[in-house]
């Protein structure tokens, strides 16, 4: 509301950051108002307008009439009836670039800080701090309208809106900093939204696609990590600790979006995962058919990272060797896993030293503590 009305996502920002103090301050001595979203959204307006009087923006008393007046969506509907998910849908405004706005919805709304969501990008921490500063920039300098959308608008922002929870799942699935491996705040508010898109759009696979996926990775929950919090691999894991429930949801989600026959990456993720989720272990897993999809995600969603993990398909095909090859020609050495990768790939091949200097490659790029530990117990144990 406070971005549609002043068109300057920075200056709404630090107006709700002050209707808060104020709130800490007041609230405690005059007790919580009846309406305390109404409270902080009013607070927050007559903030921002005593800024930009204060700053002589508000020169043209028609403008200012305009914004005394109030938000002028009291009265407005929506086909997404949760907040969270509106907001989301909102802010994935299709005039800025898909990056541009997933990047930003994450920061606003997904709960993820910059360097979060730069590392998701695969990009410096710098670099994404300016893609933001630059979005704000251009939603203020072309006066993009952030209204809720209308139910034919949804479509046009629905691509936008996956790679926003998807990006939230991930960074809940495997966190990029701090001493636990995963943050479960964020995977179920990942799982909630998911389950939301495919009620308000149950003929979109790609959303069935997304909910499946979700649901088939974090039913390995309890077995990725030990007693300790120490990282179990995919191979290692004890597969009687999966959420049986959850991955039969998960793969009748896959069957539901195979007989549709319109493939798009997420419900490819998700048919790669019902794969592993078919396997009693390791050794029964069909790495050929999990190269199969692979390849098939490779020609709807080319990029290194589908490239990197094709490769650990095809290390249980053809080989390490044929693998190694693959992983040595992608350009991604800002990404921890890249390093893992190869150096895991450089241990199966005998090549020691060279296996030790990628772990140490990995671990300095990783500052989740629980990969760091596991990570160099693999590299002591070369």
């Amino acid at each position: 509301m406070l971005v549609r009305a002043f068109g300057d996502i920075d200056l709404a920002e630090d107006a709700v950051q002050e209707a808060f103090a104020r709130a800490v301050r007041v609230w405690p001595e005059e007790g919580v108002p009846p309406r305390p979203a109404g409270w902080i959204i009013l607070t927050a307006r007559n903030q921002a307008i005593d800024r930009l009087r204060r700053e002589a923006k508000l020169a043209d008393k028609q403008a200012a009439a305009a914004l005394l007046a109030g938000p002028d969506d009291a009265g407005e509907e929506s086909p997404v009836i949760d907040d969270r998910l509106r907001l989301i849908f909102t802010c994935c405004h299709p005039a800025l670039g898909l990056e541009a706005r997933v990047a930003l919805t994450l920061r606003l709304l997904g709960g993820l800080t910059t360097a979060e969501i730069a590392r998701a990008f695969l990009v410096p921490e710098a670099t994404m701090a300016q893609r933001l500063v630059r979005a704000k920039s251009k939603i203020r300098d072309a006066r993009i309208p952030y209204r809720v959308p209308r139910d034919e608008d949804l479509p046009d922002r629905l691509t936008g809106v996956l790679a926003v929870v998807y990006l939230v799942f991930t960074e809940g699935h495997t966190a990029s900093a701090g001493d636990e491996l995963v943050r479960d705040d964020l995977c179920a508010e990942a799982v909630r939204l998911g389950r939301l898109l495919v009620e308000l759009m149950p003929d979109e696979p790609e959303a069935l696609g997304l909910l499946a996926l979700m649901l088939l990775v974090g039913a390995r929950r309890a077995a990725r990590t030990g007693v300790t919090g120490e990282v179990v691999l995919l191979a290692d894991q004890d597969r009687t600790r999966w959420d049986r429930t959850q991955v039969a949801e998960g793969q009748a989600l896959v069957r539901r979006c195979l007989r549709r026959n319109q493939p798009g990456p997420y419900q490819l993720q998700a048919a790669i995962n019902a794969v592993h989720a078919d396997a009693s272990s390791i050794a029964d897993t069909d790495w050929g058919q999990i190269r199969t999809l692979y390849d098939q995600l490779m020609v709807v969603a080319p990029n290194p990272v589908v490239a990197l993990h094709r490769a650990v398909a095809v290390a249980e095909v053809d080989g390490p060797a044929a693998a190694l090859a693959t992983v040595d020609s992608l350009d991604l050495d800002t990404y921890h896993v890249y390093h893992a990768v190869r150096a895991d790939l450089l241990r199966r091949l005998g090549r020691a030293a060279e296996a030790a200097r990628a772990y140490d490659a990995a671990i300095a790029r990783t500052g989740n503590e629980a990969e760091r530990a596991f990570l160099a117990g693999r590299r002591d144990a070369l």
